[in-house]
């Protein structure tokens, strides 16, 4: 066992962070800016948290097994699992996939309810400790981090044989490195100024899907997410990029919702019974950090958005620091979990760049285009809306989608119909 680490941040990729390490530490401590809640509350410190989360099947999947049990203590809790085809309803360039069960399980719940699940999961572990209620001055002399507390407590150091940090968008990684008269690291930035609006509603209104997406596509910049909460509600979450802004007042945000591809979202909207005003949010860039080029004091790792802010448009922020967290576990040598991290953030990137590069309504060219032709395809073949599906669920990589069976799928559908054969 090793001595002691410390975890900064305890949202859900410091918690994951924090589980991936208990078995080789003789102890942990999470460090917290905010007063942590007992329960599923909102809080400051996850300023996205009162919108739509994501917990992909492969995010769940590294999950369960940093934390076994968790799945059914979420379901205990209020969320609910489904089939991520099977149970949602994927409305891509104005059209919907076909539908099956394909073994794939998600959770949908309010990312508070997943936040303080999964936070009670990981104060049970004996090693494990929270302190919140800190704010987080920077390294200390040797391998140490200075803490201080906001309500009187003091400050101390900290300290560590390893340091993790996982503060999130607002990672102050780069500051403290120079001031170590260390270099930054190299980072990648998309710039798509993505707006939400997100309004919760009562009723029966998804039928039998757990999420319902009316994905952005060229041409379209508007779109939406929903997805069935704890407590009988249903979560929309209005989104737009590059210069549309969803509205916030009630016959505003129906308008909006009524200039989508598909109706779902209006109707949900026309027939639920809205609880509480509308929520908005707005996410300028995405941004990468090459911590896995960069010199960084020894002992320490960057993990979740403060390595990685993904565009949350695609949901994959979670699931991908869950994979992390799990990278960690079996590894913790930093050069080395740097490299890991960058490896496995690679497809989500890749996905969501292509994706968003696409907007300008441009005909889509080379893999995009091959895409595009597979989304349309898949309205009417449920083997390659799986396909599709399990690469969006990170637990196929994007190559999957050149396997040779789809390409002669694809080019079977483009032939004339008296030249095709029965896939």
């Amino acid at each position: 066992m090793k001595h002691n680490a410390v975890v900064l941040g305890g949202s859900v990729a410091g918690l994951l962070a924090a589980a991936a390490l208990a078995p080789r530490y003789d102890t942990i401590e999470i460090i917290e800016r905010d007063i942590l809640p007992a329960g599923p509350q909102a809080r400051r410190g996850a300023p996205q948290g009162r919108h739509v989360h994501a917990m992909l099947p492969r995010g769940l999947q590294a999950i369960e097994g940093l934390l076994p049990g968790i799945t059914e203590r979420l379901e205990a809790a209020g969320g609910m699992r489904g089939d991520v085809l099977g149970n949602a309803r994927w409305h891509l360039n104005g059209r919907t996939l076909r539908r099956r069960d394909i073994g794939l399980a998600a959770i949908t719940a309010s990312r508070a309810l997943i936040e303080a699940t999964i936070r009670a999961a990981v104060r049970e572990l004996p090693n494990v400790t929270i302190t919140d209620g800190h704010d987080i001055v920077g390294f200390a002399t040797g391998r140490a981090v200075r803490i201080t507390g906001r309500h009187g407590q003091g400050s101390r150091v900290v300290p560590a044989t390893l340091v993790v940090d996982a503060t999130g968008r607002g990672s102050r990684m780069p500051q403290w490195l120079a001031a170590l008269g260390g270099a930054a690291a190299p980072r990648d930035e998309v710039l798509i100024d993505v707006r939400y609006a997100s309004r919760v509603f009562e009723g029966d209104l998804l039928g039998d899907a757990l999420v319902v997406v009316t994905a952005r596509y060229p041409g379209q910049r508007r779109s939406s997410v929903m997805q069935r909460l704890e407590g009988g509600r249903v979560l929309v979450t209005l989104a737009g990029v590059h210069g549309e802004r969803p509205p916030g007042d009630p016959a505003g945000f129906a308008a909006y919702a009524d200039t989508l591809a598909v109706a779902d979202t209006a109707k949900v909207i026309a027939e639920g019974r809205p609880v509480g005003d509308a929520v908005p949010f707005h996410f300028p860039a995405y941004v990468r950090h090459r911590y896995d080029q960069a010199e960084l004091p020894p002992g320490v790792v960057v993990i979740g958005d403060a390595a990685c802010a993904f565009n949350p448009v695609y949901g994959q922020g979670m699931s991908v620091a869950a994979m992390s967290a799990e990278l960690l576990r079996e590894d913790d040598d930093p050069r080395r979990f740097h490299a890991g991290q960058a490896r496995l953030q690679d497809a989500p990137w890749t996905l969501a760049v292509g994706a968003d590069l696409a907007l300008d309504g441009a005909p889509p060219t080379g893999p995009a285009a091959m895409v595009r032709a597979l989304q349309l395809a898949a309205v009417e073949d449920a083997d390659l809306a799986e396909a599709f599906i399990r690469v969006t669920s990170l637990v196929d990589p994007p190559s999957a989608l050149g396997a040779p069976w789809i390409a002669q799928r694809l080019q079977a559908r483009q032939r004339p119909p008296e030249e095709q054969t029965t896939a």
